[in-house]
């Protein structure tokens, strides 16, 4: 499926505030952090949906002078295991390579299979472990791809 991928703008923040709950529940950053990262330094926003709908899913990443962080993909979970991830993940490698980055690396709790198996099948792999990182002592796993 085909999906539609835009910049966020300031006008998108109560939507990307909900679209990052729904996407991670209790696990969510909340809507004041989700809010700060339209004017976080380096930090691009992006949108995705079908071309008539609202969107559906969310990624952020950052620019990091010749390598570049994923922050965070959410899908709301109406949406969720249709390609909206892997679409977003597609616009953030292709725009992290065009500003000159040549690693995307990320984070991902060890327990999130579905997380982990999107970022292997696009070619990702792990290189290191932070034991006990998230708050209910989740482990996060470090994964970086070569652009």
């Amino acid at each position: 499926m085909s999906y539609s991928i835009r910049r966020a703008g300031a006008d998108d923040a109560a939507l990307l505030a909900r679209l990052e709950a729904q996407s991670f529940g209790e696990r969510s950053w909340g809507a004041n952090n989700v809010k700060a990262s339209f004017v976080a330094p380096h930090v691009t926003i992006l949108l995705a949906g079908k071309a008539s709908d609202p969107p559906s899913g969310f990624a952020m990443w950052r620019d990091l002078q010749g390598e570049a962080e994923l922050l965070t993909i959410g899908v709301e979970p109406s949406a969720q295991r249709k390609g909206v991830a892997g679409a977003l993940l597609d616009a953030v490698r292709k725009q992290a390579a065009q500003a000159g980055a040549i690693r995307l690396f990320l984070e991902v709790d060890g327990g999130n299979a579905a997380g982990l198996a999107l970022y292997k099948a696009a070619g990702f792999e792990k290189i290191s472990l932070r034991r006990a990182y998230y708050r209910d002592g989740a482990d996060a796993v470090i994964m970086q791809m070569m652009l």
